[in-house]
């Protein structure tokens, strides 16, 4: 007879909770992934100055973005904590001091986008294209504050084990970018074509549009409307707020010297030249598709994590953080596999593998997949073991791990390799693969040596 295998109830428990929560955000990440691809294939239709001006500008919106989500990305654990130890009104504080976060930061960033065309121009990019530009920036700060409310309001919902209403919020979302893309860019069904300047006003009709159905959500759905979430939305409470920032602000940090680190590498490639440019760009952008499974996951390991915290269960703790690293990293090995075994197949998805002056475009590719494939299990665990501590309230040292990996170890090595050695485009990419790997160990080592303890 074959032995039978028993897993203990709580693990498998777990898995399905996990698993239950995971997967809708799985696909609201990439839904969330693919607005800015409908944005680049309509405007793409334009020509080539035109895409130029959208990807300039929305460099500059998104690096704004992500330091305000970095901030907000305190609230899930928060809440998660406060519902867990059966603090209802601790939690709806948590949320309606968020959306006082979004609301500040929103604003502080219309403030600091406005003169886009001043900022492209001090960058040294050329007149046309930073009044192009701005045109796109202009547009688009106007949802910046609705786009972080939604956020902030994610956290309540996937608290409350709800995460199918933000892939319903996430689908109309595509739904209307989509259509506004078309009719704004284009001048279709009666609307003004505005070409760049529509692809902004796109984007702050879609947060606008997610925004009002996340809140008819949580004040109509059952099980959500009986917290009242907006209810005394003008009474302030400062502890919570200031809870917020200490928590959030190292995440935002964090998430910076990331971005600062992949940016760097793209305009390293840009030194080295233009197949190399294209070939990076493709491996990232199929790395980055892969990365959302990782991020969903992460999602839920927040929430899970956070609740096992409220609930004083350290046992819980291990069991939801080992789990989501487990899934995300087993997970991984699917596209680590077909980085390495079928990457002529994935870059023929984006440029004719048969034209011979995408020779060197082919060849730079594979030779990056080949990285990319490793780089795809450092970059899901480290993803997902940065939010199974931010679920235990710990960003800080999190953050000075970052800063050392990224930074002090991972861009040097990069530009070292690159500009000193053979390897060149091959060196940007293994600073990249040291960089996530060195962060991804460390901070596995720290969520382990943070739950040897039982929790305070």
């Amino acid at each position: 007879m074959r032995p039978v295998i028993h897993i203990d109830a709580p693990w498998r428990a777990e898995f399905k909770a996990t698993s239950r929560l995971a997967g809708p955000l799985v696909i609201t990440q990439l839904a969330q992934f693919s607005l800015s691809l409908t944005d680049t294939i309509f405007i793409g239709r334009l020509g080539g100055d035109a895409l130029a001006a959208v990807g300039l500008a929305s460099t500059l919106y998104i690096v704004a973005y992500l330091l305000c989500m970095g901030i907000l990305a305190a609230v899930p654990p928060l809440a998660a904590q406060a519902y867990g130890a059966r603090k209802p009104r601790l939690m709806r504080r948590t949320i309606r001091q968020g959306l006082w976060i979004s609301v500040m930061l929103g604003i502080l960033s219309i403030g600091a986008l406005w003169p886009a065309e001043q900022i492209f121009l001090l960058l040294g990019q050329t007149p046309d294209l930073a009044a192009v530009s701005q045109e796109y920036v202009r547009a688009a700060v106007w949802g910046i504050v609705p786009g972080l409310c939604v956020i902030a309001m994610r956290g309540f919902i996937s608290v409350m084990d709800r995460p199918n209403f933000i892939l319903i919020v996430m689908l109309t979302g595509f739904t209307v970018n989509a259509l506004a893309d078309y009719g704004f860019i284009f001048g279709v069904w009666g609307f003004p074509k505005l070409g760049v300047m529509g692809v902004g006003l796109a984007t702050t009709f879609t947060n606008f549009a997610m925004c009002a159905a996340i809140m008819i959500i949580a004040m109509k759905a059952n099980r959500l409307r009986r917290y009242n979430v907006l209810g005394r939305f003008w009474r302030p409470d400062w502890s919570v707020f200031k809870d917020i920032l200490k928590v959030g602000i190292p995440i935002s940090a964090m998430i910076m010297m990331e971005h600062s680190l992949f940016a760097s590498a793209t305009f390293m490639m840009g030194n080295l030249g233009t197949a190399e440019v294209a070939a990076h760009t493709i491996a990232l952008q199929l790395a980055a598709t892969s990365f959302m499974v990782p991020l969903g996951i992460g999602q839920a390991a927040v929430i899970r994590v956070g609740l096992a915290v409220g609930r004083k269960d350290i046992e819980g703790v291990r069991r939801a953080g080992w789990l989501a690293i487990g899934l995300g990293f087993a997970f991984m090995f699917g596209p680590a596999v077909l980085f390495a075994t079928m990457p002529e197949f994935l870059i023929g998805l984006f440029i004719d593998i048969d034209a011979p002056a995408n020779a060197d475009v082919l060849t730079l590719g594979i030779s990056y997949l080949l990285i990319a494939a490793i780089f795809q299990l450092s970059d899901g665990t480290q993803c997902i073991a940065a939010h199974t501590l931010r679920g235990l309230r710990d960003t800080r040292v999190p953050m000075l791990i970052a800063g050392l990996s990224f930074l002090v170890i991972g861009f040097p090595s990069a530009f070292y390799t690159a500009f000193y050695t053979p390897l060149r485009g091959d060196g940007i990419w293994w600073g990249l693969l040291i960089a996530l790997s060195l962060v991804a160990v460390l901070l596995s080592i720290r969520f382990h040596y943070k739950t040897k303890e039982p929790l305070k």
